[in-house]
């Protein structure tokens, strides 16, 4: 469902198609698969469990801090690659975890479950 959304413009508070902040659209897209997730990335970040960044696999939320953001949050689709709604950029789009500023600023990955 995240994927779905590539080119929708970033919106501070976006939580629909129109747009996305980058807490709203993990919550957006977790909403579609039925999984609950809180709304803000602080919340997320504490939501799930922990997993190993060689451990990642499609489905799992990524987190980092960047530059005058002081936690942003991704979605992993595979390959070290996200999808995320990037303030600077303006656009939901994917990136690599490999690139900077993403491998620089990463803090840790959480697997959500279906309840």
């Amino acid at each position: 469902l995240a994927l779905s959304m590539l080119g929708q413009p970033y919106r501070f508070g976006g939580a629909a198609p129109g747009g996305f902040d980058c807490s709203g659209l993990v919550a957006y897209a977790a909403a579609g698969a039925g999984i609950p997730v809180p709304r803000t990335a602080h919340q997320q970040f504490a939501s799930g469990r922990p997993v190993a960044r060689g451990e990642l696999r499609a489905g799992d939320l990524v987190f980092m801090h960047l530059k005058h953001k002081e936690l942003h949050v991704g979605i992993a689709i595979g390959d070290e690659r996200f999808v995320h709604a990037p303030s600077n950029g303006g656009h939901v789009r994917v990136d690599s975890l490999d690139a900077a500023p993403y491998a620089r600023g990463f803090l840790g990955a959480r697997r959500l479950s279906i309840r």
